[in-house]
């Protein structure tokens, strides 16, 4: 059997929630699977090495700069000119005119769904992405053998939203993982360095977002500027990946500019010095509005940090229990969990425990034993075997 699988983004050097989760996939495929042939599709980009060929991994670099032809016209003429008997996209989205069996991760349907919390915000980039999604996935899904989705909350909003009966098989829910590199850091020179390369704080409170209006950056900064007027432990706010310009304006919007002075920003961080920054931070915020998984609480209570996360979408399914559950559309109640955790030492403690426990229930190697198998169904039966 010869599997093509989508990975358009892997080399680029900011990789994001799903490039991470393909990238994972491969990897551990290639730990489990020396029989089959498989076919990476990539875009050619500076990051060459986060994945290498073996004697079974083919990477196949293919130019384009528009997404749309690279996915609908280069991908699908490569993969028939590699001989793949299934074609893996493994992000939202595929050709919609190839003949090669398809399977599709639909990481969600946001997109797809009347939500106005959803419908303001974001860059143009996002909005245009989002146009391009709400016009290919419908013929994704219909074409389709299989939809791997990535939580039961979000299987049941697939089936909902297309009409599938409750128990059709084509619809699958196969959890994502955790890196093992995700865990308690006992080496104090690692954390050292991360903390000196960053500039860290002796105690922060972390939230890792962006500018997608899901992940609820305005929601979080004024629960956090309540926390700082009603708290005696002013204690720093570290945020990723966020310009200064754009925090600004947020703060404005907020009525509280001079909460800038609490903020610590650090631009992008490499994806394998996160670990550390999770075990240094006080508190993990991701009060998120929707999401269909949600690594990063995992990665958190990993490495042993209390996580704040939210009562709505996929996130109580796979907190566990574990973390602390808020309303994300309440500050109030945002700030009262921050507070809750920094002031009750054996809440905080409880948290991290029960953290530790639904963590470890997650893994890649899982995930892509999974995948494994769906990929030897489809291919069983388009060969009538």
């Amino acid at each position: 059997m010869k599997i093509g699988i989508e990975g358009q983004r892997l080399f680029r050097k900011k990789k994001h929630g799903m490039d991470m989760v393909a990238l994972e996939l491969i990897n551990n495929l290639q730990k489990i699977d020396n029989k089959n042939e498989y076919v990476i599709f990539v875009k050619p980009d500076v990051d060459r090495d986060c994945m290498h060929e073996t004697a079974n991994f083919k990477i196949v670099e293919l130019s384009g700069n528009s997404f749309p032809i690279w996915e609908q016209f280069l991908l699908p003429r490569a993969a028939r000119k590699e001989g793949c008997d299934i074609l893996h996209c493994t992000s939202n989205t595929a050709p919609i005119n190839t003949k090669i069996p398809l399977i599709i991760t639909l990481h969600d349907i946001i997109y797809l769904e009347s939500i106005s919390i959803l419908k303001k915000g974001g860059t143009n980039y996002q909005k245009v992405g989002n146009m391009y999604r709400r016009f290919v996935v419908p013929k994704n899904v219909k074409k389709s053998k299989r939809i791997i989705t990535v939580s039961h909350f979000e299987k049941d909003r697939i089936r909902n939203f297309f009409g599938y009966p409750e128990n059709d098989k084509k619809l699958v829910a196969v959890y994502n993982g955790v890196s093992e590199y995700f865990k308690v850091v006992d080496d104090k020179e690692e954390l050292d360095r991360v903390k000196k390369l960053y500039y860290l704080p002796d105690e922060f409170l972390f939230f890792l977002g962006n500018t997608d209006p899901k992940k609820n950056t305005p929601g979080t900064l004024k629960a956090y500027s309540e926390f700082i007027k009603n708290s005696d432990k002013k204690i720093p706010l570290l945020m990723l990946d966020f310009g200064s310009d754009y925090l600004n304006k947020l703060l404005e919007d907020i009525g509280d500019p001079e909460l800038r002075k609490h903020i610590q920003l650090t631009g992008y961080i490499k994806n394998t010095d996160l670990p550390a920054i999770y075990n240094l931070c006080t508190v993990f915020l991701y009060p998120s509005l929707r999401e269909s998984f949600g690594i990063p609480p995992l990665e958190a209570m990993r490495c042993g940090a209390p996580v704040i996360s939210s009562n709505t979408s996929s996130m109580p399914e796979i907190a566990g229990g574990a973390a602390h559950i808020v309303d994300p559309f309440n500050p109030s109640e945002i700030a009262k969990g921050i507070e809750k955790i920094i002031s009750d030492d054996n809440y905080r403690k409880s948290l991290v425990e029960k953290g530790l426990i639904q963590s470890a229930k997650f893994s890649w190697k899982k995930m892509a034993e999974n995948v494994l198998e769906l990929y030897q169904e489809i291919y069983n039966m388009t060969n009538n075997k």
